[in-house]
């Protein structure tokens, strides 16, 4: 079995990688245990000292990085070297505070002396997505690695280049051979590694079908796991937002990856005092970008991942002009090769339709008219997701009343587009998943937390 690695833009194939063997992959867990066993033991410091040499290692290739990820799921060069330095960022983030996040911890009790400690488990499969295949690999990796434990990375089958390059980072750094591998590996191999003994914790970024799946497979195993789901985020536009900061966030969040990110802006909610003047500008801004190759420097939206991808996103946009929604822009494929969707903007999307009720993975912006802010509220939390949400007025306290206690999401941001950030957790609600990735919660996902008392 082979593993084809397409390039979206031309519909060229870049190569073809052989599937890893399944004794190979029964060796790989096998090894990744052994160097569990001594890599869980070293110093904090030894482990931020590779924990940097990695940053600098993709430091020093991010230009390679970025023009991997340009040819095998279609970013945008200046977007990967972002993602790129991201990754380094996170790394630099946990060699600085992992042995503060996972000290020891006293108690005071009737014991001598009692404390709470956080030791490592072993291998962490990480099952991960395309969309950021550097960044999503390493917002687990770095602190998994740095809490002690080993990992092995089955990633999307569309960017196999991209596996295999994270695999070198670590080996370049100097991490114990074994500490991190990656298998090629498709999906129906997945629930075999989730069984094996020695996997002791499943992490997974995706869809939310593939969440339900990996869930199920580890609950049957009793093994922890973190889902990062899919998104519907909500951005709401109050009367006194400031319109023309608002709508360029707006569309900046929207086309993030040309559009395929769980916390990617998709349902605009636009109180109808300043809904006409909102959608305008917004069409205006959208209207702006460039489509194009992503390899060329002044691209704003590369194409989608896949062809499929792309068609299906499109149905949806037929779907929800059928329910009722207006296509103020694009929605329609444009002619040539290349999996391309242009910027497109559905203006009255009503209850009912795709756009209103599924995750749009691609850039076409849903508009949804409220009556005012309890309503906005209401249309916002009307979803079966729950990953990020941002809200847009030119008053901080209500923005933060509404963030903090209305919106039913993870991560919930005023007059600021929703994105990661190793200093805060990151993790969803409803569908969207469960667990927290980043900061000190994150690296305490795949720890055992465990007592000592001592008479």
């Amino acid at each position: 079995m082979t593993i084809q690695s397409i390039n979206p833009a031309t519909g060229e194939t870049i190569r073809a990688y052989e599937e890893t063997d399944p004794r190979e992959v029964e060796r790989i867990i096998a090894a990744g245990h052994a160097a569990f066993l001594e890599w869980s033991r070293t110093s904090f410091a030894e482990r931020s000292r590779l924990a940097r040499n990695a940053a600098a290692v993709l430091r020093k290739n991010a230009e390679d990085y970025a023009r991997l990820m340009a040819v095998e799921m279609g970013k945008v060069l200046r977007e990967g070297r972002a993602e790129v330095e991201k990754c380094a960022a996170v790394c630099d983030y946990y060699a600085e505070n992992a042995e503060r996040f996972l000290a020891d911890e006293p108690v005071a009790t009737d014991a001598f002396r009692s404390l709470v400690a956080f030791r490592p488990i072993g291998i962490v499969l990480a099952v991960m997505p395309w969309n950021f295949p550097f960044w999503q690999v390493f917002r687990f990796a770095a602190p998994a690695l740095m809490a002690g434990n080993t990992g092995i990375l089955k990633h999307a089958s569309n960017v196999p280049g991209c596996a295999l390059a994270i695999e070198r980072v670590f080996a370049e750094a100097g991490f114990p051979e074994n500490a991190f591998r990656a298998v090629l590996v498709g999906g129906p191999r997945v629930p075999g590694m989730i069984e094996h003994r020695l996997v002791k914790a499943v992490t997974l970024t995706g869809s939310t079908p593939a969440g339900r799946f990996v869930a199920r497979k580890a609950g049957e195993m009793l093994k922890k796991t973190v889902l990062e789901l899919g998104g519907s985020d909500a951005y709401i536009v109050l009367e006194d937002a400031d319109l023309d900061e608002a709508s360029s966030i707006c569309v900046a969040s929207r086309l993030i990856n040309a559009g395929q990110s769980c916390i990617a802006a998709k349902r605009f909610i636009v109180v109808e005092a300043v809904r006409e003047r909102f959608e305008t500008l917004f069409i205006e801004k959208m209207r702006s970008k460039t489509m194009g190759d992503p390899l060329d420097e002044k691209t704003d939206v590369g194409p989608q991942a896949r062809h499929d991808l792309r068609d299906d996103l499109h149905r949806q946009v037929l779907g929800s002009v059928k329910k009722g929604a207006q296509c103020a822009l694009g929605g329609r494929i444009p002619e040539g090769n290349g999996a391309f969707y242009p910027p497109t903007v559905l203006s009255g999307v009503k209850t009912g339709s795709p756009a209103y009720e599924e995750e749009l993975f691609g850039p076409v912006a849903a508009i949804i008219p409220a009556k005012d802010e309890a309503d906005a509220v209401r249309i916002a939390n009307d979803t079966v997701f729950g990953l990020g949400a941002a809200v847009f007025t030119s008053d901080p306290k209500r923005g933060e009343r509404i963030a903090a206690t209305e919106l039913d999401a993870g991560s919930c941001f005023v007059n600021a587009l929703v994105r990661s950030d190793p200093r805060l957790p990151f993790g969803g609600v409803k569908e969207s998943g469960y667990g927290r990735e980043l900061s000190h919660f994150g690296i305490r996902e795949f720890v055992n937390i465990k007592t000592v008392y001592v008479r």
